[in-house]
């Protein structure tokens, strides 16, 4: 039985599976890189292609890195309050890690640095975990929740006629709906007035 057990098992053991979930969200994230020069640039960021039930699973556990990147951002910007701008390994930098700012700076980014470890935890990537809080953090700042939707797609995967699905960021490939406006004729009749004019002014020299 199967109680309370909740979740796909997709055909896999559990260390399979989990390390499936690591690698897909990862990819997710990775594709907000910048692959300018890469070979397996992706075609289109903030986008993955896979099967509708893989997705499903995967939604909640990228939707919890970016809520916990978004966590963090409070300790973030407390720690710049009492951070330095010098070169580290300089003098300066020197006697600010011996300074009270130091200490403060250091408390003030630990519940940061424990969010970084916790989101490095669930995905597994560094690069990954980076994309989430430089980029995705202040991306999804005022939004509360729904970071990601799932699309069906028509045609099924080509083999075993799996259902396949796109899940991707919202923000970026958004529809624009853009509401037609009503024409407006003042212009035609303002030169249709000039028009009336020029041919009365015509029409009084020709006299």
């Amino acid at each position: 039985m199967r109680h309370r057990r909740k979740g796909r098992v997709l055909g896999r053991s559990p260390s399979h599976r989990k390390a499936m979930y690591k690698n897909l969200a990862s990819s997710l994230f990775l594709t907000e890189r910048d692959a300018e020069f890469d070979d397996n640039a992706p075609k289109v960021k903030g986008r993955v292609v896979t099967t509708l039930e893989k997705a499903k699973e995967i939604r909640p556990l990228v939707e919890r890195c970016i809520t916990i990147a978004k966590r963090s951002l409070a300790a973030e910007e407390e720690s710049q309050k009492y951070a330095t701008d010098a070169e580290r390994g300089s003098e300066a930098w020197k006697t600010w890690r011996k300074s009270e700012n130091w200490r403060k700076w250091s408390d003030a980014r630990a519940p940061a640095i424990a969010a970084r470890r916790r989101v490095l935890q669930l995905l597994g990537d560094k690069l990954a975990m980076r994309i989430v809080f430089d980029e995705m953090a202040d991306r999804f700042r005022d939004r509360p929740g729904g970071y990601t939707r799932i699309m069906r797609l028509a045609t099924p995967r080509l083999g075993d006629a799996g259902t396949r699905a796109i899940l991707e960021f919202v923000g970026v490939n958004d529809r624009v709906s853009q509401k037609a406006e009503r024409p407006s004729f003042d212009d035609d009749s303002d030169s249709a007035a000039d028009d009336e004019v020029a041919t009365e002014e015509e029409t009084a020299a020709k006299e």
